[in-house]
């Protein structure tokens, strides 16, 4: 029963990257570009982690910045959400920075591997409790070095998710005008990263729950210091 309810998932998914689903939702206004489980997922950590500090690569529209601030919010306190995307369009910082939740947000425009980009984020997480989302470039070795930049700014308890995943559970070429394939996905370098890792291990509660993720084996637990 598992087993066949997984496939049709994921057959349910192939066919929804085809009609670009992702991109009819919004947070507070702000298009998001997620599924809605992976929001409500989200939306669970952010509650049960109680961060300081998430950081995010991968800014498009600013709609997870907005929904990360806005939990943040809900919770109290000083928490902050960072974004960081080697390009932020004019029109979409604006809308970012004139939201009700902009005073929760950061913006950060330069490489998320970058030497100075990843010396300034870890100077901002220092001393905080911090979660990370990689949601920017998505073939193997940007993931890679995201993973290998971020992941010790996460203490026991918090979490790495990594964004897009799936794709390496999708036909073969479903993005053909992108760099990222099966093969050479945010999935192939989490997978590396786990032989090398032994502080995170993938949360597997979360991804049976929702049944239908862009994170399969993405949602990373760290679990010791």
């Amino acid at each position: 029963m598992i087993a066949t309810m997984n496939k049709r998932n994921l057959e349910w998914l192939a066919e929804s990257v085809k009609e670009r689903y992702s991109y009819n939702f919004t947070w507070l206004g702000r298009p998001i570009i997620q599924y809605p489980q992976d929001i409500l997922a989200m939306q669970e950590l952010i509650w049960r982690v109680r961060p300081d500090l998430i950081i995010e690569t991968g800014v498009a529209h600013g709609g997870s910045l907005v929904l990360y601030a806005s939990m943040l919010e809900l919770i109290g306190g000083p928490g902050e959400v960072l974004g960081v995307d080697i390009e932020i369009r004019p029109h979409n910082r604006s809308a970012i920075e004139s939201h009700s939740m902009a005073k929760r947000i950061r913006l950060v425009e330069g490489s998320s591997v970058s030497d100075s980009i990843v010396s300034e984020v870890r100077a901002r997480a220092a001393g905080r409790r911090t979660m990370v989302v990689l949601d920017s470039m998505h073939t193997h070795a940007h993931v890679a070095r995201e993973l290998a930049a971020y992941s010790p700014l996460v203490k026991q308890g918090s979490y790495v998710v990594v964004f897009d995943t799936v794709i390496e559970d999708l036909p073969a070429h479903s993005y053909p005008e992108r760099p990222w394939d099966r093969g050479n996905n945010p999935k192939t370098a989490v997978w590396e990263f786990l032989q090398s890792n032994d502080r995170f291990v993938i949360d597997r509660e979360i991804e049976s729950k929702l049944q239908i993720t862009v994170a399969p084996d993405g949602y990373l637990k760290c679990v010791k210091d």
